[in-house]
C-alpha cells in the first residue's frame, strides 16, 4: 500500500489496531493476565494497553490471543489490593478483576492504572454520548495538565524552545494525544503513551513542505514532508486550538522562508499544462493541496475511474470509448439512474442532494485496500470483515456497481496508478469469507486486457497518461477540486452530495446539544469529505499536439482559440521588418479593444509577456504578479512575494523566469517552469521603482536616489539555480529615480526622478552624459527613440519633452490636456495612456493629438506593445488589464 505507512505486525501485531474510530490510546504497563484451568492458577505476561473506550492485553508470547475489553461491556470492574510490607501496613493497588462476560484478572500492574481504568469504566457507563466523551475528554485534558514535554529530549542542549502546546499525532490507526514543542533546530512530539516512540523528532532543516489541514472539517491540522515526492508525511498533527496550529505554522514558515519551495494549485497546474508534472503527480499534488492526506481516512486522496472497457482483451488507448467521460460525477454516467436520482432531487426539502454517499470515505478506502489493511477494515467493522459477497472481488463488477448501484458513487485512490499491486492479492492468506456460489475471496479479478496485477497497473497508468484523459482531465478537476463543486455550477453538473461532506455546510460548533454534536462530527467522519476548493474559475485544458487529438467532442470547457492552432504571424516573432513596423504606427490610431479582465485588487503597475505572446504576467500594487494565459482567456497564477506593492516586471531571455521589483526595496525572480520564487535580490534602501535587463545585466532604479548595474547570469535562473548577483555600478542622483529606460543597442540609459530631471548615462564607461531639468513635477516614464537619437518623458506636470541625446538639449515640448503616465513611440507618434484611462495618439511633428481612444476607468499606468507594434496590453488605476488590436 503506498500511502498509509504501517508498523511491522511482529512489534505491535493487531491489538492497537483494534481500537474503535476516533478512540484515545493513553498509556501501557507490563502485567500479567491471571487465568485459572483446572483449578490451576497460569499468569501470562504481557502489556496492558489502556484506552478511552476499551482495554486491549497483549500477550507476549504470540500464541497467546489478544484480549480486547470493551469497557462498555464491563459489568464490574475493581481494583485488588494487598497489604505493603511496611511499618503502616498500608494497601496499595496491586490489580484489577474485571467482569464482562467473564472474569478477567489483571495482576502486578502500575499503582495508579486501576484507577484510571475505573474512571474511564465510568464515563464508559455514562448513557448520553456526550456526557461520555465529555468526561473522557476532561480525563484527556486532565492527564496532559499534569504532564509537559520533557526537555531532556532535546537532540542538542543549545536547542532553544519556542513554544510547546498540545496536540495529537493522527494516523489511521491511532490517534495519540501528547505534547508538541518546537524549537530554533526541530519540531518534537512527545506521546503520553510512548507510542511509536518516545520522542518523534523532525529537524527543521530537512523539511520541504508544510500544509494546514481541516480534520472534521475544522482547521486543527498540520502535515509536514520531508522530502518532495514522496506522499507519505513524516507526522500529522492535530491541534486542540486552531491558534496552536498556526503558530507552529507560521514559525516553521518563517524559519524556512529561504529554503522551502511555494507551492500552490496555480502553480502546479502550470507545470502540469506545460508538461513538467504527469497527470498522476498533478493528481496528487492537488490532493495534498485540497487537505486529503494518507493518514485520514476520512479525506484520503481521490483519483478518478479512467477505463470503461473492463470485457474487452485489449485495451485500445486510441479508442475513446475505452475510457470513463471525465466531464460527469460517477453518479451522472448512468442515464436512467441519473433521472431516477434527479426525481428524488427536485422533490427534496432543503438542504437537497442529488447522491445520499460520497465518491470518498473511509469505508470506501478499506473496500480497496482491505488486502493489504485488514486491521482498518476490523476497526471500522467493529472487528470483523464485512460480508464476503460486498469485498472487493473484481474490478470489474465495482466498475459495474458504480455505474447502476443505487448508493454506489465511488472513485478510485492513487493505488490503482501506483507500482505496488499488493492490494489486488491476498498475499497474506486473510480469511476474507465465502461468497455465495461457494467460492472463498482471495486476489481481486482482474479485467482480460490484463496478464497480472502487475500487467494491470502498467496499462491503469498508461491510461492515465493517456492523450484522451490528458485533454478531458481537467473537466474532472473542475469536478472535484474546481468550480463545479459547489453551488449553481455543481447543480448543472449534477455534482451535489449532501451538505456535511462540505466546508461551512454543516457549522457543529453551532450545536449546543452535547450528543447531537458528537454524533454529527462522527457522521462527518464516517461519510467522507469534499477536498478543499481549489479553483474558482474553469480550470484550463493541457496543452497537447492537437493533431494526435482522440476526443470525442470539443471540452465544454475549452476556449475556442485552442480548437485551432494559437500561432499567428502577429505572435511571431520571426521575419520582422521595418515596413511592417512603419504601417502599423501609420494605423494605430484604428487601435480597437479585444477584451478587458480585472485580476487585480489594486493599480497594475507592470506588464511582461512571452515571446509566444501566450503568457501575460501583471503586477500590481495590490503585491501580487498574476500570470494570464490568451490561450484560455483566463487567470493562471498568482503569487505574492510580500505584503507590500510590486512596481515592475521583465521577462527575462527565454522565458524561464520573471523579475518583480518591489516597494520592500527587493527584486524577486520568479520561475515560469517551477512556478515558484527562485530567487531574491535585496538591492536598496528604498522602493524599487523600475527595472530593465540587458545581456546578463539587471538595471535597478530606486527612490534611494540610486541606480544600481547587477551581474546575473540568465543561463543560472533558467536552469533554477540560485544568481550570484555582483554589484557593477550605482548611479547617484539627488532625488529619488522613479524610471529607467534602456536605448536598443544597450548602450545608453536615461533615468527619471522625482524631481523632474532626465539623465543619461553611457552602460559601457559608467558615466553621466547629460542631465537635463525637464519636468515641474515627477517624471513617471521615459524611452529611447527606436534609433536612440532622441527621449521622450512624460511627467506629473501633463507635458510631452523630446530631448536630443547627442546635445542633451530638450528639443520638443507638448502640453497635454491631462497628465500622461506612460506611453510607447516610434519616434515621431505616440501612444500615450492618460490620468482619465483614454488612449491617447499625439502626431510629435506637428504637435497634434491624433485620436483619443476610451479605455480604463482609471489612470492608464502600463502598457505593453509587441515587436510588430500590432498589439497592445495596458494596465490601471481600475484594476484592469486590456488586450487591444490592430483594426487594419
Amino acid at each position: 500500500m503506498a500511502f498509509i505507512k504501517r508498523k511491522e505486525r511482529s512489534k505491535e501485531r493487531f491489538s492497537l489496531l483494534l481500537l474503535d474510530l476516533e478512540e484515545y490510546y493513553f498509556e501501557q504497563h507490563t502485567v500479567h493476565h491471571v487465568t485459572t484451568i483446572s483449578d490451576k492458577k497460569r499468569k501470562i505476561r504481557g502489556s496492558l494497553k489502556i484506552c478511552s473506550k476499551s482495554i486491549i492485553f497483549e500477550p507476549e508470547e504470540h500464541v497467546e490471543p489478544i484480549l480486547k475489553i470493551p469497557l462498555r461491556d464491563c459489568k464490574k470492574i475493581e481494583v485488588i489490593e494487598e497489604k505493603d510490607q511496611n511499618p503502616f501496613n498500608e494497601s496499595k493497588p496491586a490489580g484489577l478483576s474485571i467482569l464482562c462476560k467473564q472474569v478477567y484478572l489483571i495482576k502486578e500492574c502500575n499503582v495508579v492504572a486501576p484507577y484510571r481504568v475505573e474512571r474511564l469504566h465510568r464515563a464508559s457507563c455514562l448513557d448520553k454520548l456526550g456526557d461520555q466523551t465529555a468526561m473522557i475528554a476532561a480525563n484527556l485534558q486532565s492527564r496532559l495538565a499534569r504532564t509537559s514535554f520533557d526537555k531532556n529530549c532535546f537532540q542538542n542542549v543549545a536547542e532553544i524552545p519556542h513554544m510547546e502546546c498540545e496536540a495529537e499525532m493522527v494516523t489511521p490507526l491511532v490517534t495519540n494525544p501528547g505534547h508538541v514543542c518546537i524549537t530554533d533546530q526541530s519540531l518534537y512530539f512527545q506521546p503520553l503513551n510512548g507510542y511509536p516512540e518516545q520522542v518523534v523528532r523532525i529537524e527543521l532543516h530537512r523539511v520541504k513542505r508544510i500544509y494546514k489541514r481541516r480534520h472534521g472539517l475544522r482547521p486543527l491540522g498540520l502535515e509536514v514532508f520531508c522530502t518532495e515526492n514522496d506522499f507519505c508525511s513524516d507526522i500529522y498533527l492535530k491541534f486542540y486550538q486552531t491558534s496552536d496550529r498556526n503558530d507552529l505554522y507560521y514559525y516553521i514558515a518563517t524559519f524556512l522562508e529561504n529554503h522551502m519551495a511555494e507551492h500552490t494549485a496555480e502553480s502546479y497546474m502550470l507545470q502540469w499544462q506545460r508538461g513538467h508534472l504527469s497527470n498522476y503527480q498533478y493528481l496528487m499534488h492537488l490532493n495534498n493541496l485540497a487537505d486529503r492526506s494518507g493518514n485520514d481516512l476520512s479525506q484520503y486522496p481521490v483519483f478518478p475511474w479512467i477505463i470503461a472497457d473492463y470485457s474487452s482483451t485489449e485495451l485500445d488507448m486510441m479508442n475513446p470509448t475505452t475510457f470513463r467521460d471525465l466531464s460527469k460525477p460517477v453518479g451522472a454516467l448512468n442515464k436512467e439512474r441519473l433521472e431516477r436520482l434527479l426525481s428524488r432531487y427536485r422533490d427534496m426539502p432543503e438542504p437537497r442532494f442529488m447522491y445520499g454517499s460520497h465518491y470518498s470515505s473511509p469505508g470506501y478506502v478499506l473496500f480497496y485496500l482491505v488486502r493489504v489493511a485488514p486491521e482498518h477494515m476490523l476497526c471500522l467493522q467493529n472487528g470483523r470483515y464485512d460480508n464476503a459477497d460486498r469485498m472487493f472481488n473484481s474490478i470489474g463488477e465495482t466498475w459495474k456497481n458504480c455505474l447502476e448501484g443505487a448508493t454506489d458513487f465511488k472513485e478510485l485512490i492513487p493505488d490503482f496508478f501506483g507500482n505496488d499491486p499488493s492490494f489486488l492479492l491476498n498475499r497474506q492468506n486473510l480469511d476474507l469469507g465465502k461468497r455465495q456460489d461457494g467460492s472463498s475471496v482471495q486476489d481481486v479479478d482482474l479485467p482480460p486486457w490484463a496478464a497480472d496485477a502487475s500487467d494491470f497497473l502498467q496499462k491503469s497508468q498508461k491510461a492515465l497518461e493517456s492523450q484522451y484523459v490528458s485533454e478531458h482531465l481537467h473537466e474532472w478537476i473542475d469536478l472535484v477540486f474546481g468550480f463545479k463543486q459547489r453551488g449553481s455550477e455543481a447543480v448543472a453538473a449534477q455534482n451535489v452530495f449532501h451538505p456535511l461532506t462540505y466546508e461551512g455546510g454543516i457549522d457543529c460548533d453551532s450545536i449546543e446539544d452535547p450528543d447531537q454534536k458528537i454524533a454529527m462530527l462522527t457522521q462527518i467522519l464516517e461519510f467522507g469529505q469534499t477536498p478543499t476548493q481549489l479553483f474558482t474559475t474553469p480550470h484550463p485544458q493541457r496543452i497537447t499536439p492537437r493533431f494526435q487529438s482522440i476526443s470525442r467532442t470539443p471540452s465544454v470547457n475549452t476556449p475556442l482559440n485552442e480548437l485551432s492552432p494559437v500561432s499567428t504571424s502577429e505572435d511571431s516573432f520571426e521575419d520582422l521588418t521595418e515596413e511592417s513596423r512603419r504601417l502599423a504606427w501609420n494605423n494605430i490610431a484604428k487601435l480597437k479593444l479585444i477584451s478587458s479582465h480585472k485580476i487585480h485588487k489594486e493599480a497594475v503597475t507592470g506588464i511582461a509577456v512571452t515571446r509566444s505572446a501566450s503568457s501575460v504576467f501583471t503586477t500590481s500594487q495590490d503585491s501580487t504578479l498574476k500570470m494570464f494565459s490568451r490561450e484560455s482567456n483566463g487567470l493562471q497564477r498568482s503569487m505574492s512575494f510580500s505584503n507590500m506593492a510590486l512596481s515592475s516586471c521583465l521577462m527575462l531571455p527565454e522565458d524561464k523566469a520573471v523579475v518583480c521589483s518591489s516597494w520592500d526595496n527587493n527584486v524577486y525572480f520568479y520561475s515560469i517552469p517551477f512556478g515558484r520564487r527562485q530567487d531574491t535580490l535585496m538591492g536598496h534602501d528604498d522602493a524599487i521603482s523600475k527595472m530593465c535587463w540587458r545581456d546578463n545585466q539587471l538595471y535597478t532604479a530606486s527612490w534611494d536616489s540610486t541606480v544600481k548595474v547587477w551581474q546575473c547570469d540568465s543561463a543560472d535562473i533558467a536552469n533554477n539555480k540560485r544568481c550570484q548577483f555582483q554589484l557593477l555600478a550605482e548611479f547617484e542622483h539627488e532625488a529619488g529615480v522613479n524610471t529607467i529606460s534602456l536605448n536598443p543597442a544597450g548602450t545608453l540609459l536615461v533615468s527619471g526622478t522625482k524631481d523632474g530631471t532626465a539623465s543619461i548615462w553611457d552602460t559601457s564607461s559608467l558615466a553621466q552624459l547629460h542631465q537635463v531639468h525637464c519636468h515641474s513635477g515627477k517624471i513617471h516614464d521615459v524611452a529611447f527613440s527606436p534609433d536612440s537619437r532622441h527621449i521622450l518623458s512624460v511627467g506629473e506636470d501633463s507635458c510631452l519633452k523630446v530631448i536630443d541625446v547627442q546635445t542633451g538639449m530638450m528639443i520638443s515640448s507638448v502640453q497635454a490636456d491631462e497628465e500622461q503616465r506612460c506611453f510607447c513611440w516610434d519616434g515621431n507618434t505616440v501612444l500615450s495612456g492618460g490620468q482619465s484611462g483614454h488612449l491617447q495618439v499625439l502626431d510629435l511633428m506637428s504637435n497634434k493629438v491624433i485620436t483619443r481612444i476610451p479605455g480604463h476607468s482609471g489612470a492608464v499606468t502600463a502598457m505593453w506593445m509587441n515587436e510588430q507594434c500590432s498589439t497592445v496590453i495596458t494596465g490601471g488605476e481600475d484594476k484592469q488589464v486590456i488586450f487591444w488590436k490592430l483594426d487594419c
